[in-house]
């Protein structure tokens, strides 16, 4: 095929409403693809959760029984911290505890991890980021379930390091 003949195929491409022209021959494959098609893509931010944190009311402003004093109310218990050290998510994305839905989890409570270990999957952007450990330690606790969103520096895992 001759240029002229290349050049009357482009502009029956571009006369008519055809976007795409592929010839094929024993010698020579020809493809005319006229625009650009537009490609869309729908994302869904994931949702914001809410969290109700109940907040100490002083004492002067908890009602009494007549004849008790504030003192001899019940003290609020402290919430018990976590010991350990905290794995936090490097970036924001969606936490995987198993590299697919069928496979076992990475890690479990209990669990000794070595140096390099893979602990989960934080995915951002459809790509898969494995989050390894530093050093040598025992899951203590799994802050996040399974394909839910994490933010920069949430916590991740509690450790006890060994």
């Amino acid at each position: 095929m001759d240029i002229k003949d290349i050049k009357s195929l482009i502009k029956m491409v571009t006369e008519t409403d055809i976007n795409e022209f592929e010839l094929e021959g024993p010698e020579e494959k020809i493809r005319i693809k006229r625009g650009v098609v537009p490609e869309f893509v729908q994302y869904q931010a994931p949702q914001q959760q809410m969290i109700a944190v109940p907040q100490a009311v002083p004492t002067h402003l908890v009602p009494h029984p007549v004849g008790s004093t504030a003192s001899e109310a019940p003290a609020a218990a402290p919430v018990a911290a976590e010991k350990g050290e905290q794995i936090t998510s490097p970036i924001v994305g969606t936490f995987y505890r198993a590299p697919a839905p069928d496979a076992p989890p990475y890690v479990e409570v209990g669990q000794t991890v070595e140096k390099g270990q893979v602990f989960c999957i934080v995915e951002a952007m459809k790509l898969m980021n494995e989050i390894e450990a530093e050093y040598r330690c025992k899951i203590v606790k799994i802050c996040k379930e399974n394909a839910q969103p994490v933010e920069f520096g949430e916590p991740l895992f509690i450790v006890e390091p060994l």
